[in-house]
């Protein structure tokens, strides 16, 4: 799909999983001869295509925390989405944006990467989120890895989801979760792009090359008299003066303390003991029930339970790390496992990978430590106030 917005900016809309759009790519930039090539890319994206086996050198440290473990999962997960219904078209997911560089690349033609990088999107689109908003979001996630079937793929409407990139899908799949989400994944992405194209015509003649479910809006963008738009600003990711969670987070060990002096000096040692034999036991037994769905080692497993309990009390410091630690150590991924990650199509490659497996032990071990901190607080108060 082409849109000549003026005779210096040609814009490609392409579907990200078809074989038309590599054709037209190669057409229009032997047709037009641009002087620049833009793709909607950042250097992390581009180098995720060009580089498949980068996960190779990921240090097994880095996926220990709980932010990187939920980043990557979600990463890894539509990948395979794409790379599964690629597979069923007979093309790679991005076969566009390569075709369109290999063709800049043989005609000596300047490339340029105008999306913004993917971890600022996020980054920015998670601080916009509320605290509901980012549960149901962690919630659907996990119930879509859990659910994950290869047979679910047969009911996606492929012609919208070729009409995205994968952002943008993920935006519409959560749309409806965290609405607040679409500003910063659709909107503010096609300013960016439209202000990075725009700068790149000065330069010459510019073929852009983007997802099709941009197209519209960064035209739109490109055809006003005056862009203002500031990158900078867009690149930004203000941090929070306050955080709901991280508050959550230090006043558990406040109020937990709070609840056994006011059961040892009002009700006894019996029920002091009591209460914290309780708030072992529940939160220990939903971190470990997470662990076991990871398929974790027994021993990660032990160690989610023994662990959950006395990090919920200490907010540097979460059982997934410590399970995850443990899983690590015992089933250390090696670099078949990194390279996997970039082939997983189905939910066994998904369940066999010690990568996959390491991820999700830090994720699910963090997530039954939640549940079980919501648990076990009501429960404890009823057996104070009984």
């Amino acid at each position: 799909m082409q849109d000549k917005v003026n005779d210096d900016i040609i814009l490609i809309g392409t579907a990200h999983i078809s074989k038309d759009s590599v054709e037209e790519v190669k057409e229009a930039i032997e047709k037009y001869k641009p002087d620049v090539v833009a793709v909607e890319l950042c250097k992390r994206r581009y180098e995720g295509i060009i580089n498949k086996d980068k996960w190779e050198n990921t240090p097994v440290t880095s996926l220990l925390k709980s932010n990187n473990a939920y980043f990557m999962l979600a990463q890894t997960f539509l990948s395979s989405i794409q790379r599964k219904l690629g597979k069923e078209h007979g093309i790679e997911p991005g076969s566009e944006m390569i075709a369109a560089m290999d063709e800049a690349k043989k005609n000596n033609i300047d490339i340029a990467l105008v999306d913004r990088d993917i971890s600022v999107t996020l980054k920015r689109a998670w601080k916009k989120m509320g605290v509901r908003e980012k549960l149901r979001l962690i919630w659907e996630f996990f119930k879509a890895i859990l659910g994950y079937d290869e047979e679910d793929l047969e009911e996606i409407n492929l012609k919208e989801i070729m009409d995205q990139d994968v952002i943008s899908t993920m935006m519409e799949e959560f749309g409806e979760i965290a609405p607040s989400v679409a500003t910063v994944l659709i909107h503010e992405r096609d300013e960016y792009i439209a202000k990075k194209i725009l700068d790149e015509s000065k330069k010459g003649r510019v073929i852009a090359v983007v997802g099709a479910g941009h197209l519209q809006g960064i035209k739109k963008h490109l055809e006003k008299k005056e862009l203002n738009v500031d990158l900078i600003d867009l690149e930004y990711v203000p941090r929070k003066r306050f955080s709901v969670l991280k508050t959550i987070g230090y006043a558990v060990p406040i109020a937990f303390a709070a609840l056994i002096v006011y059961a040892f000096y009002f009700k006894g040692l019996d029920l002091a003991l009591e209460v914290f034999i309780y708030w072992f036991l529940i939160n220990g037994t939903f971190s470990a029930i997470g662990t076991a769905i990871a398929r974790g080692h027994p021993f990660s497993i032990a160690t989610a339970f023994v662990a959950a309990p006395i990090t919920s009390l200490n907010p540097a410091i979460a059982a997934g790390w410590v399970a995850g630690y443990v899983e690590a150590k015992l089933r250390t991924p090696v670099i078949r496992d990194f390279k996997g990650l970039s082939q997983i199509d189905s939910l066994r490659d998904f369940w066999n990978n010690r990568v996959i497996r390491l991820l999700m032990v830090v994720a699910l071990a963090n997530v039954g430590s939640m549940i079980g901190t919501l648990v076990a607080f009501p429960y404890i108060t009823s057996l104070l106030t009984g």
